[in-house]
């Protein structure tokens, strides 16, 4: 397995919190990508796609990962943005710079999850039902399903609870797979 490591998946796939739990036991660094491009552009990725686009955000976020890549950590458990492995050629990107892992959900568990959090922090979801919310996700998923699933490990979710249990059992997996590699 190459380091660095590279969290990929869909919104509330628990990216950030797995990648947490899992670099706090490994010892290693951990960096939310959408918190690095807040600090770095001084706006949150909501508030520059709302100013500046979606094209010229994913364009800086690709920079944002590619600056990153260049310092000299190798230890380090990154989280990216739902949407930053669709974009051009970001998923052969990721799989250069390190190891990419697909955290997988049913779309109805990640709308369960997503109703857990505070929706006006993602724009596009402001307002909707757990209803609306999984007719959102099923057709958006599956179109990004084709580039998630060119990460080089896939995990799936657990299906019996939407619990931060999940959360910490992924980890739990994800430490294991790196041990063992």
């Amino acid at each position: 397995m190459n380091y660095p490591i590279y969290l990929i998946g869909y919104m509330a796939a628990g990216k950030t919190t797995v990648g947490c739990l899992l670099a706090k036991r490994l010892g290693w660094h951990f960096v939310d990508l959408d918190e690095a491009f807040a600090e770095i552009h001084g706006l949150t990725p909501a508030e520059y796609i709302r100013e500046e686009g979606i094209e010229t955000f994913r364009r800086k976020e690709k920079y944002v990962v590619e600056d990153l890549a260049e310092l000299p950590i190798e230890k380090v458990i990154y989280a990216t943005g739902g949407g930053y492995p669709c974009w051009e050629d970001n998923m052969e990107c990721l799989k250069e710079l390190g190891t990419s892992i697909y955290l997988r959900w049913k779309p109805e568990h990640l709308a369960e999850r997503l109703m857990l959090t505070d929706l006006n922090e993602r724009p596009v979801l402001q307002g909707r039902t757990k209803e609306e919310l999984l007719q959102f996700i099923t057709p958006q998923l599956e179109a990004r399903t084709p580039y998630y699933e060119q990460a080089d490990y896939i995990i799936d979710a657990p299906v019996k609870t939407i619990a931060a249990e999940d959360d910490q059992h992924i980890a739990e997996i994800l430490y294991k797979l790196i041990l063992n590699s």
